[in-house]
Formats: structure tokens, C-alpha cells, sequence
């Protein structure tokens, strides 16, 4: 259980970090940037607001809650796997596709303890 919630949030920590890192480098006026901190902190708040249930399904060990949160971290990943090639488009994004690529990374990992993980079951 500490496992995968120790996993999601630094995937969530990831998801910010990569977030602050494309706001530094927006190449236009229709992105987020630090030009516009309202934006970039409800950006922020949403990308929080969404990684509520995957932190809240790693404190369960059922079976299904598990499924749910792999799957859940799945899309996620697919997020993060989108982000590698977007980097490439930004004018010095080379910080971009490192962070993508450090969050798939992790994200990945924890899709995999999220499925694997067993809880140690105490015979009486």
C-alpha cells in the first residue's frame, strides 16, 4: 500500500513538474505560461483534482480496486508517452522530454506495482 502511494504521487509530482517546465518554455500566447499564473495554477489544481482517485484507490488492496487504478495510470502513461513528442515542437524542449520521459518511466513502474503488488496475507 505505501508502495503505490508513494508511486502515484511522485507520478504526480512528475505530472507538476513537467507542467512547470512547459510553462517555462510556451512558445505562444495560447499555451501556459508563467505570464499567466492564474492559468498555470487552476492548470495546477485540475491536474491535482485528477490524480484524487488513483491516491485514494492505493490505499485499498482488493483486486478490483487495483484493476481500476492500473487502468486509471494507464492513461497517465498514454499522457506522459504524448508529451515526449510535443516537447520536439517547443523551442528548446529538450528539459520537456526528459521530464516526459522520467514520468513515463515512473508511471510505468507504478501501473506495474499497482498490478503485482500483493499484500502479505497473516494465517491464523
Amino acid at each position: 500500500m505505501v508502495k503505490r502511494f508513494f508511486l502515484v504521487l511522485l507520478t504526480l509530482i512528475m505530472s507538476i513538474v513537467v507542467m512547470l517546465v512547459a510553462a517555462k518554455n510556451s512558445p505562444g500566447d495560447n499555451v501556459i505560461s508563467f505570464e499567466q499564473p492564474r492559468i498555470l495554477m487552476i492548470s495546477i489544481g485540475i491536474v491535482v483534482f485528477l490524480f484524487i482517485p488513483p491516491l485514494v484507490m492505493s490505499f485499498f488492496g482488493n483486486w478490483v480496486v487495483r484493476i481500476v487504478s492500473g487502468v486509471y495510470q494507464c492513461f497517465i502513461v498514454l499522457t506522459f508517452l504524448g508529451l515526449i513528442p510535443i516537447g520536439f515542437l517547443i523551442p528548446d524542449g529538450f528539459l520537456t522530454i526528459v521530464v516526459s520521459i522520467a514520468g513515463t518511466l515512473i508511471s510505468i513502474v507504478s501501473v506495474v506495482v499497482t498490478f503485482i503488488d500483493r499484500n502479505k496475507e497473516v494465517k491464523s
